[in-house]
């Protein structure tokens, strides 16, 4: 049977990976007080100790304006955290799959980026994700690196809660309307993720189902909007009785500590092709919100 070890349990993905991944074995979720990925030696002592087969790894630092000012932590548990899980998983024999994100990209691609695309972060939150990419790549382990977008759900600390706090609070909302993405729900990552992870438990070799499948792929909805038609798909639905003005405004008018990608559209095209299909972006908001 497969011990299955999820970091983070009560982050967006977290949450939701600890629902989804019931029924596929035993299922063993930590929050940040059993396993502090910030302690690198807590994190090698919990995985010695646990024996997973599968290391699931949502939990981050993903607070992207405060790591502009806090470097050296934000690359302690998005950077080395991933690669000493990653040490640790070779030394067991087990698997892997991380999550990652579109700001390791600078946005400037006029189109969808693809998993061959070069990476360039212009922030120290992409910079980190980066170096955790890299470091289980380096680990020569079987693993999956999914990079997602823009995520939000209905619990935790997101764009859609924000939007909706303050449409009560507020008459008018400014929106930038100039950066484009694919809204994910939490729920979608940790869906697909189950399917994948089905996937694997049927193979009657693990090491044969792993080795042509391991590496980077893009988990994003479907479809293409900026924060601005994000936004006005969330204060379109029924429930929102008190609908603010919405005003299209400029990156560049809502100054931030950190610089956003212009373009964080993601193609999912490789990871559909070879596991299974993600939902367009809109459908999936439409289910979150009912």
């Amino acid at each position: 049977m497969s011990r299955i070890l999820i970091t983070g349990k009560t982050g967006q993905v977290g949450y939701e990976l600890e629902r989804s991944l019931q029924g596929l074995g035993e299922i063993i979720a930590l929050d940040r007080s059993q396993m502090d990925l910030a302690d690198l030696d807590q994190v090698r002592e919990v995985i010695r100790r646990i024996k997973p087969t599968l290391i699931v790894n949502p939990a981050a630092y993903t607070a992207v304006d405060k790591a502009e000012s806090e470097p050296e932590l934000a690359m302690r548990i998005n950077g080395e955290a991933p690669g000493v899980m990653a040490e640790e998983a070779k030394k067991l024999g087990a698997a892997m799959i991380h999550y990652s994100t579109d700001y390791v990209f600078d946005g400037s691609k006029d189109a969808p980026y693809v998993e061959t695309d070069p990476t360039c972060p212009i922030n120290v939150y992409g910079n980190s994700k980066l170096a955790g990419e890299q470091a289980i790549q380096a680990a020569g382990i079987p693993h999956l690196i999914l990079r997602t977008s823009w995520v939000y759900s209905t619990h935790g600390k997101n764009f859609l809660l924000t939007m909706l706090r303050l449409a009560k609070e507020r008459e008018e909302l400014g929106i930038v309307s100039d950066q484009f993405g694919a809204p994910t729900w939490s729920r979608t990552i940790a869906d697909t993720t189950a399917h994948i992870v089905a996937q694997s438990l049927t193979a009657s070799d693990q090491q044969e189902w792993w080795q042509p499948r391991s590496g980077l792929y893009h988990l994003t909805a479907q479809g293409r909007t900026s924060w601005f038609g994000f936004t006005e798909a969330i204060m379109a639905h029924p429930s929102i009785t008190k609908k603010p003005r919405l005003k299209p405004i400029l990156a560049q008018d809502y100054p931030v500590p950190a610089t956003r990608p212009i373009n964080s559209v993601l193609s999912s095209q490789r990871l559909m092709d070879t596991f299974c299909r993600i939902p367009d972006w809109r459908d999936a908001l439409r289910l979150c919100q009912n």
